[in-house]
């Protein structure tokens, strides 16, 4: 039985009270423009400001996968921009997501959620244009924030 709550709608509109933290996976070389990331920016210009910037300063930072920064865009959500994949094609390596750089940021985003009292809110991460199963994806987050106490919301998009 899974601890995760299943719901069709937009993920960068959760419908609970409380703190929210929305959820997304972003490659590891600056691109920001496709997926679920383009609804985010329709909501708010910080998380890909915020992204953009990481990415530039690179060199002097934590960018790289496994990595989590986290945009505060309304007194009451957040939005955790987590390193999950490397690069933005399918090629000779295969898909571009990196089921252990999703885990490792769900390590942190199940403390930041911890300290902040919030519920998670995401799209089935990883699984877009990523390429990942969620089969692989969903386990991690069972362990790393439902089993920690922590409500999982999962948005299937409503067509």
């Amino acid at each position: 039985m899974s601890g995760i709550t299943y719901v069709r709608g937009d993920a960068t509109v959760p419908s609970v009270k409380g703190v929210k933290v929305i959820a997304h996976v972003c490659n590891d070389i600056g691109g920001w423009g496709k997926g679920f990331v383009v609804a985010i920016s329709r909501r708010w210009p910080e998380p890909e400001q915020a992204y953009r910037a990481w990415h530039r300063g690179r060199a002097a930072n934590d960018f790289g996968l496994g990595a989590v920064r986290f945009v505060q865009v309304e007194p009451y959500v957040w939005v955790a921009n987590m390193i999950g994949q490397r690069g933005i094609r399918t090629g000779s390596k295969g898909v571009p997501v990196r089921y252990e750089a999703i885990d490792t940021a769900l390590g942190s985003l199940a403390g930041k959620a911890a300290e902040l009292g919030a519920s998670v809110h995401m799209p089935r991460i990883g699984c877009g244009l990523a390429g990942g199963k969620w089969s692989r994806v969903e386990p991690l987050v069972e362990e790393r924030l439902v089993r920690q106490g922590i409500r999982v919301t999962v948005y299937d998009h409503g067509d």
